[in-house]
């Protein structure tokens, strides 16, 4: 297991010796440390990938198609290592990290084939007036990509996929929670043979190391998916060199159940689109609307259904719901779920810690709150924990402006047996992503993005290699493209 960062080819340690612990979060047991490195080694990072880019550039879409292949084979080969090695550092059960590795991989796969369908089109030609233009993508540059803990596989391939099709070379931001994935990751990729400065990966301090992406002008794009807190501050960081930013921040999503929704369906979907990762994604439902008419039958199938979920540590086959990320994790759990109580809501089931013999004080029982209303801080923010607050509606009117009623604008999901109906709802809804019926509407091959305070710009299918390579236009007098 690679711990050192990757620099321009070369694994190296942090100037001063420094390390961070990864611990794993079910029982805090040292799992490695990884270098603890600041703005300088950054720095060094952005200025190899600097001078990697002419020849990255250079590669033909053949050659690059090729190696992120390449890259996806080698997943699909260490899948097991690399899921236990996830599921290790954070927390969720192995099942899901499995699945994460493979879904992973499909942003390297779907990156290569929109790169070989738009390689057959890189040249529009259009007659205006005696002139012939040219639409072109053109990679912009140097590339910082900054990752979360919570699908560290997915979230970097997600943004190094559409960045290697159109020949940027990256500088890695992990998060200090999960770095060893995305060393793991760049094993892989050095064994792809991808060339050295192509790909670096500095883990270590945020501030300083984010200091070095936003000072540099070689950094052209920086891409971030977190939280819309930490999204501002990169926003106001940016203001001196103007890089441009694709930014994949907070998500509060609704759930909504019409009247005519078909119970277990919706429940199923809740089921699914809630607890992947113990509700710590970004697209997880975090305000339940359910019909009146509807919401005893569909509160008492759901239930059933979290009262059967087995906390414990993720590599035990057993395991269904695995520990909060950290500390902080399980205490915004707890206070989310102290302050709706104090708002009125019921508590009809879970609402404390768990014990789980043997391992730390960071898993939290399934729980469901009846009576939510928007004030209440479930309603308000993301919890990011395994907490069902669900309310009864009346009027469709109402839940759709409840929906809308706050800043941000991911992930929505509506339940309904009729087409009419579920569009009309989903049509209306401010979000950039709606499952009709779906609880898992997030694909390699459609494009990915949030509305209001969600974030700025796509994620997945053609247009994310937009975001790395946007049009560049040439305008030709009195010359034969076709001569070039």
């Amino acid at each position: 297991m690679q711990t050192r960062n990757l620099i321009d080819g070369r694994w190296t340690v942090a100037d001063d010796g420094s390390t961070l612990p990864v611990l794993d979060p079910a029982d805090d047991s040292l799992i490695a440390e990884v270098p603890s490195c600041g703005r300088d080694e950054a720095v060094r990072a952005v200025a190899a990938a600097a001078r990697a880019f002419a020849l990255f550039q250079a590669m033909t879409a053949v050659e690059r198609v090729s190696l992120l292949k390449a890259i996806s084979s080698l997943m699909a080969e260490r899948k097991n290592a690399l899921a236990e090695l996830l599921t290790r550092e954070q927390g969720k059960p192995l099942v899901e990290s499995l699945g994460e590795v493979d879904y992973a991989r499909s942003y390297l796969d779907g990156a290569a084939f929109e790169l070989e369908r738009q390689s057959e089109e890189t040249m529009l030609d259009r007659a205006l007036t005696g002139k012939t233009v040219l639409v072109r993508p053109t990679p912009l540059g140097v590339a910082a990509l900054i990752t979360p803990w919570n699908f560290p596989y997915a979230m970097l391939t997600k943004k190094i996929g559409p960045a290697f099709a159109m020949g940027c070379p990256v500088v890695v931001k992990p998060s200090e929670e999960t770095p060893l994935t995305a060393l793991a990751f760049a094993e892989l990729c050095v064994e792809a043979g991808v060339p050295p400065g192509v790909l670096n990966v500095v883990t270590g301090e945020p501030i300083g190391i984010g200091s070095a992406f936003f000072e540099s002008p070689d950094v052209r794009i920086v891409s971030f998916t977190g939280s819309t807190a930490t999204g501002r501050k990169l926003v106001e960081a940016s203001s001196r060199q103007l890089p441009r930013l694709a930014l994949e921040l907070g998500g509060h999503a609704p759930f909504i159940v019409l009247e005519d929704a078909d119970l277990e369906s919706a429940v199923s979907g809740l089921m699914i689109s809630k607890f992947r990762n113990g509700g710590q994604t970004c697209v997880s439902p975090n305000r339940i609307m359910v019909h009146r008419s509807l919401h005893d039958g569909f509160v008492a199938r759901l239930s059933e259904r979290m009262s059967a979920l087995v906390p414990g540590r993720g590599l035990d086959p057993q395991t269904t719901l695995g520990p909060m990320i950290n500390d902080g994790g399980i205490r915004k759990v707890q206070d989310h779920v102290a302050d709706a109580v104090a708002r009125g809501a019921r508590l009809v089931l879970g609402g404390e810690l768990i014990e789980v013999p043997g391992l730390a004080r960071r898993f939290h029982a399934p729980t469901i709150l009846l009576d939510a209303t928007p004030d209440m801080a479930c309603f308000q923010e993301e919890t990011f924990g395994p907490v069902c607050p669900i309310m009864a509606f009346d009027d469709v009117e109402d839940a759709i402006t409840i929906a809308n009623g706050l800043p941000y604008g991911l992930a929505s999901y509506v339940w309904s047996s009729r087409t009419a109906q579920a569009l009309h709802v989903a049509e209306r809804l401010h979000t950039g992503i709606v499952g009709i019926n779906d609880p898992a509407p997030v694909t390699s091959w459609t494009p990915f993005g949030g509305r209001k305070q969600s974030g700025w710009g796509i994620e997945g299918g053609a247009a994310a290699l937009d975001e790395y390579a946007p049009p560049k236009t040439y305008s030709m007098v009195g010359l034969d493209p076709e001569a070039v």
